[in-house]
């Protein structure tokens, strides 16, 4: 505790520290992310919130690996999400949180999700309260684990993306990436590491190579039935 000029006592400023800090110093400096925006009507070239992300991600040195405009459909959304976990650690998505008839987006997370991250819609509605006050409760804002990889859904507006960013995302990235990657997630299969050079040959599959197993259940060119 601090005391302010008329000598009343305020509190400190928190520091990062514990276990938080330990892990963002262990945490990866570029992260694999993806964007999708959700939009009936906007385009790459007028997607002003996806622009912001992308510029923002890179400038923070981690990879944008995916970026992708769809429909407010439930089918699209779910395939480029399914296909974005596959290729990122980190998937952020704007557009469709509301509770209008075509917003549909959260639906969808949610079905995929593993893992909810509840404090992400949290926080973000407390900041947004901050903003607009009440409409903040209109917001569906979501976050959890899906096939390994953690996706942010939030609102489509460009100050709904800002305030997602700079308020909750921009610092902590390598922190998500190195909690996920960690320990490893349940029912998420990690690929076997290449073999040296110095490897065995793998032994032929059946049927595949010489000697008795590639004739079996095979019939020779030319041979009779």
């Amino acid at each position: 505790m601090t005391d302010a000029p008329d000598g009343t006592p305020t509190p400190a400023p928190v520091q990062p520290g514990g276990s938080a800090g330990s892990h963002r110093e262990a945490s990866p400096r570029q992260v694999r992310v993806a964007i999708l925006t959700v939009s009936d009507t906007r385009t790459p070239e007028t997607d002003t919130s996806g622009q912001f992300l992308r510029a923002e991600i890179e400038a923070q040195g981690h990879e944008v690996v995916a970026y992708r405009v769809v429909k407010d459909d439930a089918v699209q959304i779910r395939t480029a999400l399914v296909a974005f976990t596959r290729e990122a650690t980190v998937v952020i998505s704007s557009g469709g949180t509301g509770i209008t008839g075509r917003d549909v987006t959260v639906p969808v997370v949610e079905s995929l999700i593993t893992k909810p991250i509840p404090g992400f819609g949290e926080l973000f509605r407390m900041l947004s309260y901050q903003q607009v006050g009440g409409a903040a409760m209109l917001s569906r804002a979501v976050a959890g684990l899906v096939r390994g990889a953690v996706v942010f859904a939030m609102p489509g507006s460009l100050n709904a993306v800002q305030t997602a960013w700079n308020g909750i995302l921009k610092d902590e990235l390598g922190h998500l990436a190195f909690e996920v990657e960690r320990h490893g997630q349940p029912g998420v299969l990690t690929p076997p590491p290449l073999p040296g050079p110095d490897a065995p040959a793998p032994p032929p599959m059946p049927g595949a190579g010489g000697g008795v197993a590639a004739g079996l259940g095979r019939h020779k060119k030319g041979g009779s039935l």
